[in-house]
């Protein structure tokens, strides 16, 4: 009895590891697709980290310290473009809107445009309202890819997890239709 029990179970963890093994190769193949996209789509775009001059004119030393590791570098990856866009990008948004946001800015440009739609602070508005859209769309598309990059690299740590959960009940099915020989062959007891 104890023979078959021992089959049974091993059968169960060979299962196990090859559907750990399935997943972990889709992991795999998940993160190297996350990463090569998030890298192919930053490069295409040609951006290139600040550096020298354009770090120190940073008012935020928390802003000017997190851009110093890619320097000069191209934008390419999730760690990148989150320091871009949250240490580069919105540092100049605050500075250029006093720290409003885009709604703020645009309900204020909006109204202006009724009340009056000729003055030159209307138009100044309405630039810095435009400035603040277009940045908070690059911030947002930078994120994004921040986010998949973030997404990629938590699968190809769950592959590694999958391949070593296999390996792990690999191991435990052999030592199992081992002791199932050991239990067949040995003799009764009463």
């Amino acid at each position: 009895m104890r023979s078959t029990l021992d089959k049974l179970m091993s059968w169960i963890g060979l299962g196990l590891a090859a559907v750990l093994l399935v997943a972990g190769g889709l992991l795999t193949w998940a993160s190297n697709f996350v990463g090569n996209e998030v890298q192919t789509q930053f490069a295409a775009q040609n951006i290139t980290m600040p550096e020298g001059k354009a770090i120190e004119s940073l008012k935020d030393k928390a802003d000017q310290e997190a851009l110093k590791p890619f320097a000069g570098q191209p934008l390419e990856n999730g760690a990148q473009a989150k320091a871009y866009a949250d240490h580069y990008i919105l540092a100049h948004m605050n500075a250029s809107s006093e720290g409003k946001t885009y709604s703020q800015v645009s309900g204020e440009a909006l109204a202006a445009a009724k009340s009056a739609p000729d003055a030159p602070e209307t138009k100044k508005l309405m630039d810095l309202r435009q400035s603040l859209f277009m940045g908070s769309t690059l911030r947002g598309l930078l994120l994004y890819g921040y986010a998949f990059a973030t997404i990629g690299t938590i699968a190809g740590y769950a592959a590694i997890a999958a391949f070593v959960g296999a390996a792990l009940f690999l191991v435990l099915a052999l030592l199992g239709f081992s002791h199932a020989k050991k239990a067949a062959n040995a003799p009764a007891t009463a």
